[in-house]
């Protein structure tokens, strides 16, 4: 008895506990890249440079290594994208979560307009709102981890084409002019902006998407990360214009998501993004 009346007050204080995960798994995502970041800045490349090697010759020495990834080359690089994505799309995510996981407290999984409280479930539902969130935050990471498969093949594409620096920055004008100019433009179409009010208003997507129970709420995330990866993946892909493991770049990114999705502005600040990224990229160009 002791033990079920734990489990059911750990269940009431679902939306602190759901917080406090995403605060934990973001936390960790961001560890592993300042870690992988400092390594890769300073730990090859040092190396090769305390042994005299001049930059010429490093990139030189890199050349004929692009594209030559092994299995566990692929399987680590595509660990990488799936951990940063984490990092960079937890935040922003965060609130509808955090929403999805007081609506299913407070309405017993039975969704909105459901009037039925955690104390009358006779304890059915107990443990249901904290089920359910982690399936609604596992299908929304399932949905970036698809995203991360992708571009972890368009990198190994990239660096066989010799378009991407060993440390993962676009050694290619036109390639990062145009990904600057195709991200400023998507920032201004109806497909962004449709997304971005989906990603925006939890409310309004939660009555029409709800649907009950473990299934239902895993449903529910992977049609929230689609409407997520339709706002945000060309945003993404500037990662390879900045640097896939340049640290900074990697926070301004996360912050424009953050922006535009979260602050009551952010749909103005996205498109003001958008019209910057096109400047951007037609300087690049010229």
């Amino acid at each position: 008895m002791g033990a079920t009346a734990a489990v059911e007050r750990i269940a009431r204080r679902d939306r602190l506990v759901v917080a406090l995960a995403l605060v934990v798994i973001t936390g960790l995502a961001w560890l592993y890249l300042a870690l992988e970041a400092a390594r890769m800045a300073g730990g090859d490349m040092e190396g090769m440079a305390g042994a005299g090697v001049s930059g010429a010759e490093m990139a030189a020495m890199a050349g004929p290594m692009l594209g030559t990834w092994t299995a566990t080359d692929a399987a680590l690089m595509f660990a990488m994208w799936a951990i940063m994505m984490v990092a960079m799309m937890l935040p922003s995510a965060a609130p509808m979560m955090l929403f999805y996981a007081t609506v299913a407290r407070r309405t017993g999984g039975g969704g909105p307009g459901v009037d039925r409280s955690v104390d009358r479930s006779g304890g059915r539902s107990a443990g249901g709102p904290l089920v359910h969130g982690a399936a609604f935050a596992g299908a929304y990471v399932v949905v970036w981890t698809g995203f991360s498969a992708l571009a972890t093949a368009a990198q190994w594409a990239l660096e066989r084409a010799a378009l991407l620096s060993p440390m993962m920055v676009s050694t290619s004008a036109v390639l990062g002019g145009g990904l600057l100019v195709l991200a400023g433009l998507y920032q201004l179409t109806p497909v962004k902006t449709a997304c971005l009010r989906h990603c925006r208003s939890p409310a309004r997507f939660l009555s029409r998407h709800w649907r009950p129970g473990a299934a239902g709420a895993f449903r529910l995330g992977l049609v929230h990360g689609l409407f997520c990866l339709g706002c945000c993946w060309l945003l993404m892909a500037l990662l390879f214009v900045g640097g896939v493991m340049n640290l900074a770049w990697i926070a301004v990114l996360t912050a424009v998501v953050a922006l535009e999705k979260l602050v009551p502005h952010g749909p103005w600040l996205g498109r003001a993004a958008g019209i910057a990224l096109v400047g951007a990229g037609a300087v690049m160009l010229a």
